[in-house]
């Protein structure tokens, strides 16, 4: 193998490592979104119960964030299903999928209110 044959293959090697870092950001960036959207849509619904309980809010101001909060679960659950497995990361597990740990996990519902 010539010198030129060795240095093509360390660069091929090295566009392989960007594109793979390339994806993996892209993919934290994706889950931090996704948190973040979650996150809003429940601040969204405590404020809906909030004005139920404490100033005559509509309960269907309350429905339609538990609604919008169940469509965006299902949405994240499709994406998960429909993305490719998670690299092994540095710490030798897989990246959590759907973003299960990065929004602190647990599920919540109105009796949590």
């Amino acid at each position: 193998m010539s010198f030129m044959d060795k240095v093509k293959a360390q660069a091929e090697q090295a566009m392989v490592k960007a594109q793979q870092g390339v994806q993996q950001g892209q993919t934290k960036l994706n889950e931090m979104q996704a948190s973040k959207s979650h996150d809003s849509l429940l601040r969204e619904l405590g404020a809906a119960y909030y004005a139920q309980q404490r100033s005559g809010g509509s309960a269907e101001a309350v429905s339609a964030a538990v609604a919008a909060l169940d469509t965006h679960a299902a949405d994240a659950a499709a994406a998960a299903a429909a993305a490719p497995p998670a690299a092994p990361t540095a710490g030798g597990g897989a990246a959590p999928a759907g973003g299960a740990a990065a929004t602190g996990g647990g599920s919540f519902d109105l009796d949590d209110v």
